[in-house]
């Protein structure tokens, strides 16, 4: 799913409409409210949703299924059903693919996002999670699983708040978000920096920051690619687009100058438009009250200026009916 303005539009994206991405930033509350499980669940179908969850980057056995599979049916999930190829040769394997098709929303669990691109990127696997996107299945994943849906994903590498040479890696994600990276655990593990570093080095990416039990969701609109956010976090996005930077000469382990990134830091119920890169602004909502005292003023200035129109009341009476009229308003 590329950025930029030149992406094409809902309509223009052939027969389906792809569906959409929960990108989750880690740590999601799967026993109380449960906000960002519970918004994945609804855009994959409800109580008709089957779901298939994904633990290759988990280093637990089955129990980490076992969780998901806990929460997922109790927010009403018809089906769950874990799948979880543990190398490239059975991520090729017709089985393992086959299991994908009946799903309308896939979940890879958290763990080690290098672990996941190795074993899922460029697979036949990895090619079904694409596919199933493109007919409209809801791609969720948390942590690890939310860093590899950007076609660029941190392989790993130490927090800080500023930007150095070589603090982190990058490594191939699935490609579902195209020409950004994502990062998770964003302001509680305090990745600033090295969200900042990766974009130094490529200020053709969009940098997206998620916090813990927080989800960016990107849907597709007819103004192109929307992305909002749900949950008790924020999400941070940089747009290097116009940024100066000597990321290509700094040496090793040293600061690096990032000058005129663009920040965006989206609480719940925030949108922000991914082509247009810009906040989509909010239309604040109407007060009834203000509503139905605007619709009974509207309602009697008609009938006064009947009422002077036809000249069938002294101004005396006009006063006395305005007066009364006005108390009714007030009241």
């Amino acid at each position: 799913m590329p950025t930029g303005e030149d992406l094409p539009k809902t309509g223009e994206m052939g027969q389906n409409t792809p569906g959409d991405l929960v990108i989750i930033g880690g740590a999601e509350d799967k026993l109380n409210r449960r906000t960002v499980l519970k918004e994945f669940i609804a855009r994959s179908g409800g109580d008709s949703a089957r779901i298939v969850v994904i633990p290759t980057a988990s280093s637990l056995g089955p129990e980490i299924v076992d969780v998901y599979d806990a929460a997922f049916r109790k927010l009403g999930a018809a089906s769950i059903l874990g799948v979880r190829p543990e190398d490239r040769e059975q991520a090729n394997h017709p089985s393992f693919v086959d299991q994908l098709l009946g799903a309308t929303g896939i979940f890879m669990t958290g763990g080690n996002q290098l672990k996941l691109s190795s074993v899922l990127a460029g697979t036949a696997f990895g090619d079904a999670i694409l596919d199933a996107h493109e007919r409209g299945v809801t791609i969720g994943g948390t942590s690890a699983g939310a860093s590899i849906q950007s076609s660029h994903m941190v392989a790993f590498g130490p927090g800080g708040a500023t930007p150095k040479q070589r603090m982190t890696q990058v490594a191939a994600g699935l490609g579902l978000l195209e020409d950004c990276v994502i990062d998770q655990h964003f302001d509680q593990r305090n990745r600033y920096g090295r969200l900042l570093m990766i974009v130094s080095q490529s200020p053709q990416l969009l940098g997206i920051g998620v916090d813990e039990d927080t989800a960016a969701i990107v849907s597709p609109t007819p103004d192109g690619y929307v992305l909002s956010v749900v949950g008790r976090g924020s999400v941070t996005i940089l747009d290097p687009a116009n940024m100066v930077t000597n990321a290509h000469e700094a040496a090793r382990s040293q600061p690096i100058l990032a000058s005129g990134v663009l920040l965006h830091v989206l609480p719940a119920g925030s949108s922000y438009n991914l082509n247009q890169r810009t906040l989509v602004r909010a239309v604040p909502a109407a007060n009834p009250t203000e509503i139905a005292e605007l619709a009974v003023a509207n309602r009697d200035l008609r009938k006064l200026a009947r009422d002077i129109a036809a000249g069938d009341v002294s101004p005396a009476q006009l006063r006395r009916r305005v007066a009364r009229r006005s108390k009714g308003v007030h009241k």
